[in-house]
């Protein structure tokens, strides 16, 4: 289990006081509101205030005194500690729980390992397969279970492969 999650990336600064914007891979923006830190290229920074608008986040964070320091920023992701992460309830669970999971028919059949999980309207799923990509969209009643403590999701093969994309 990873001991760091991913919770977004720093599009770029905001005004010339340090502060960055942040594009949330969180289920919500609002998700940021009780980070006390995090951690970029490894580094913790203090999050010394939370904005949320549009869709985006705005951090000041510690050790990030300009816009100067903000730039160097640009594009680093953040990440925070799993045990500092919320609960993310019954039936939901974080990308870094499913990424090497087996992909596998309600009859057993292996359709690959999931490589990627890509954030849309439906999230997309990259499987790979004898070094072949396949992608489906975890659209209504393709995934019938998701096992994470297993490392198994299991799908409808029919749905599958209606929507996959090899």
């Amino acid at each position: 289990m990873e001991k760091m999650l991913l919770i977004g990336s720093i599009a770029k600064p905001q005004g010339i006081r340090g502060e960055v914007k942040v594009k949330p891979y969180t289920d919500t923006a609002e998700d940021f509101s009780g980070l006390k830190r995090v951690f970029v290229d490894g580094q913790e920074r203090k999050v010394l205030s939370v904005r949320i608008g549009a869709g985006a986040v705005f951090l000041g964070l510690g050790g990030v005194p300009d816009r100067n320091a903000a730039e160097l920023l640009r594009g680093k992701d953040l990440f925070i500690p799993r045990d500092e992460a919320p609960d993310p309830g019954e039936g939901r669970y974080y990308i870094a729980d499913l990424l090497g999971a087996e992909v596998l028919t309600e009859e057993g059949e292996f359709l690959g390992t999931l490589t990627e999980i890509r954030q849309a309207s439906a999230d997309i799923y990259t499987l790979e397969k004898e070094g072949r990509e396949i992608l489906f969209p975890a659209a209504k009643g393709v995934i019938v279970r998701i096992d994470a403590p297993a490392g198994k999701i299991i799908v409808s093969k029919k749905r599958f492969e209606e929507v996959a994309v090899r």
